[in-house]
């Protein structure tokens, strides 16, 4: 089928303002925790988009650590692209699609980095792999080829044999503080339901968007 003639018809029940908690955050967590529930594969991998140094937007999908009202937690190699990004650029968008569920929702924040000790604790709850995965990777750099990565995967092995595998400096978490949210869900004949969060002094204000 070609990607003109490819349509789903969303048949789901319609959302109402009535159905939404009164902040957003706790709202996420309840369609979280239902997309969970129906099987939807890492439901906490989300889009994150940024700016680049020529101006435009770049995107990637990264995975969701945390979610509190001090906003959402995410972890990466501070050399990355994403990071250089966000460091000139500290403001971000990002999208969780629970395209099963015919839902997605969509936040726009500013970014800060986390603190130290907060990275050490959640890279110390890492898998050993993923830990020397961290250090061996240059990532966002040209590589060789495959064999490169794999020499530093041993050497780095090698180094830790024995002991822990200490957090790189080079690597640690983002935190993603939200101004808006919208909520979005699928209707028949493409009307689907939106609803925006706005922070405003300290509260947040609900409106239906059309679709």
């Amino acid at each position: 089928m070609s990607l003109r003639d490819r349509r789903i018809q969303y048949e789901t029940a319609g959302l109402e303002r009535v159905d939404l908690a009164d902040d957003p955050v706790v709202q996420w967590h309840r369609w979280y925790e239902q997309a969970s529930e129906a099987g939807v594969s890492e439901p906490n991998a989300m889009t994150i988009s940024t700016i680049g140094e020529d101006g435009a937007p770049d995107s990637r999908v990264v995975l969701a650590r945390g979610f509190t009202s001090a906003g959402v937690v995410f972890f990466t190699n501070y050399s990355s692209a994403k990071s250089a990004q966000l460091e000139r650029v500290a403001q971000t968008a990002i999208v969780f699609a629970w395209l099963d569920l015919h839902r997605q929702v969509r936040i726009r924040g500013s970014v800060t980095r986390l603190s130290d000790e907060e990275s050490d604790e959640y890279f110390a709850s890492r898998p050993r792999d993923s830990q020397i995965g961290a250090w061996a990777s240059p990532q966002s750099q040209v590589i060789t080829d495959r064999a490169e990565l794999d020499e530093a995967v041993s050497r780095f092995t090698e180094q830790f044999a024995g002991s822990s595998v200490p957090r790189p400096p080079h690597w640690g978490g983002w935190r993603i503080v939200p101004r808006e949210f919208e909520f979005w869900q699928g209707r028949p004949n493409r009307l689907h339901d939106r609803f925006r969060y706005t922070l405003a002094s300290g509260s947040w204000i609900l409106e239906r968007l059309a679709p």
